[in-house]
């Protein structure tokens, strides 16, 4: 089973027990976050299409750490000008493990264990 979440302006897919670069949270590291904008659930022949998102659904996630990627070159030049700029670049990150993906039907099962 895997999902597709919407953050930061972006998609991604995620599966359980795997880990997602996204862009930086505003979260410590070793806290828990949840994503409710999920875009699609897939688990085999059913599949879920939100519009735009999936209802009742939600993604679970620890924040595992805060990092930087790798250094990118961004090197502007006019020909013939004389102009040349070089500029360095690194993206903040955060690295989520995905623990759960719950759908509206074992949230009420969870519910109904609860209480």
């Amino acid at each position: 089973m895997y999902a597709i979440v919407e953050t930061g302006g972006k998609q991604y897919p995620v599966e359980e027990g795997r880990y997602i670069d996204l862009e930086l949270l505003d979260a410590k590291q070793d806290e828990k976050v949840t994503f409710d904008k999920i875009v699609m659930l897939v688990n085999g022949k059913k599949s879920k299409v939100g519009q735009p998102y999936v209802t009742g659904a939600s993604v679970e996630g620890t924040v595992v750490k805060h990092d930087k990627a790798k250094k990118i070159i961004v090197f502007k030049q006019r020909p013939k000008k004389g102009y040349r700029k070089k500029q360095g670049h690194r993206q903040q990150f955060t690295r989520v493990m995905i623990t759960k993906i719950r759908t509206s039907a074992k949230k009420e099962s969870a519910e109904k264990a609860e209480a």
